[in-house]
C-alpha cells in the first residue's frame, strides 16, 4: 500500500534506483527523528512587585529616588533666590544691631548712668522748647497789641536764626574742646563727629578755630590737611560750643565716642567749662538767587 504523504520517486538514471523525494516543510517526521524546537516567544513583562519582577523602591530608597537627581524648575529658582536675599538682609540687620549694642554691653555702670542721664536731658530740652513755643503762641493770641507782639517775636526769631546761620555773634555758657595732634592723625571725619555730637547734645553755636560751623558746613581732607568749608585749619583744633555744659561734655565722653576715638590716635584732648564762651566768627549772609518770600 503506497504512502499518500510520500511523493513518487523517479528512477535514477545512473543507478536505476528510484530517487529520494525532497522533504516538504510541515510533512510528517520519520520515526526516530528529533522533534523540532519551537520558536522563542516574547516574554511578558512582569508586574512590579510580582514574584520574579523588579522590586518597587520603598522607605528611604523611595525618598532618595524622589530627591535625586534634583528636578529644578524656573519658579523654584526664583523662590530660592528671594529666600537667599531675605536671609542675607536679616543677617546684615542682626549683625548691625549687634555692632551698635557692643559698645553699650562693654560699658561700665557709671557710663550707662551717664548715657541715661544724657537722654533724659535731651528729653527735657525738647520739652522746654515745646513749652516755649506754646507760650509764644499764647502771648500772640492774648496780647492786646497783637501786631507789636508779632514784631517782637519776629525780631527774636530773626536773632535766633542769625545765630544758627552764623551771621550774628553769640556768647553764653558752654564748653571749649582743645585737641592737640602731634602725630597729624586727626582727620576731617573726627572733627565732623565732634560737631554732630555737640549738635545732638543741644549746642546752639559752634566755632572751630576761626571757622563758624553752620548747617551747610563741609569737612574735607586735602594734602594731609583738614579743610572746613574750603579753609585750611591746623592743630591745635579749638572747638567752642555754646549750650548747657552738663549736656555737652558727657556727649563727648560717651564710651566709643569722640574723646576715645581721638585718644586712640594719640591726640591730646582737654575739655574746659569757661564762664562765658564767645563764638564770634561770622559768615556773610548769602542772598538767594531764586527763592523769594511768599508773605
Amino acid at each position: 500500500m503506497s504512502d499518500p504523504e510520500r511523493a513518487p520517486r523517479e528512477p535514477d538514471p545512473a543507478s536505476g534506483e528510484p530517487a529520494e523525494a525532497p522533504s516538504v516543510p510541515g510533512s510528517a517526521r520519520e520515526p526516530g527523528a528529533p522533534e523540532p524546537a519551537a520558536p522563542d516567544a516574547p516574554e511578558a513583562p512582569s508586574a512590579p512587585g510580582a514574584p520574579g519582577g523588579p522590586a518597587r523602591p520603598r522607605g528611604r530608597d523611595a525618598l532618595l529616588a524622589g530627591l535625586w537627581p534634583p528636578r529644578v524648575t524656573r519658579s523654584q529658582l526664583i523662590v530660592a533666590a528671594l529666600l537667599f536675599v531675605l536671609g542675607l538682609g536679616l543677617a546684615i540687620q542682626v549683625r548691625a544691631a549687634s555692632a551698635d549694642d557692643s559698645a553699650l554691653r562693654g560699658a561700665r555702670p557709671e557710663d550707662l548712668v551717664r548715657i541715661l542721664s544724657d537722654l533724659e536731658d535731651r528729653t527735657g530740652r525738647l520739652e522746654d522748647e515745646k513749652n516755649a513755643l506754646e507760650e509764644q503762641r499764647t502771648d500772640l493770641e492774648t496780647s492786646s497789641d497783637q501786631a507789636e507782639e508779632a514784631r517782637r517775636q519776629t525780631a527774636e526769631r530773626e536773632r535766633q536764626l542769625g545765630i544758627l546761620a552764623g551771621t550774628v555773634a553769640a556768647e553764653g555758657p558752654g564748653i571749649e574742646l582743645r585737641v592737640t595732634d602731634p602725630r597729624g592723625a586727626v582727620r576731617a571725619d573726627m572733627l565732623l563727629d565732634a560737631v554732630q555730637e555737640l549738635r545732638a547734645a543741644g549746642a546752639e553755636a559752634i566755632q572751630i578755630n576761626e571757622v563758624r560751623i553752620v548747617a551747610g558746613t563741609f569737612f574735607t581732607d586735602e594734602n594731609g590737611q583738614v579743610r572746613i568749608d574750603g579753609r585750611a585749619v591746623s592743630a591745635p583744633f579749638v572747638i567752642d560750643a555754646i549750650g548747657r555744659p552738663q549736656d555737652l561734655e558727657p556727649a563727648l565722653n560717651i564710651p566709643g565716642g569722640v574723646v576715645q576715638s581721638l585718644e586712640k590716635e594719640q591726640a591730646g584732648v582737654v575739655i574746659e567749662r569757661p564762664e562765658t564762651v564767645i563764638v564770634d566768627a561770622l559768615r556773610s549772609a548769602e542772598r538767594p538767587d531764586y527763592a523769594q518770600s511768599s508773605s
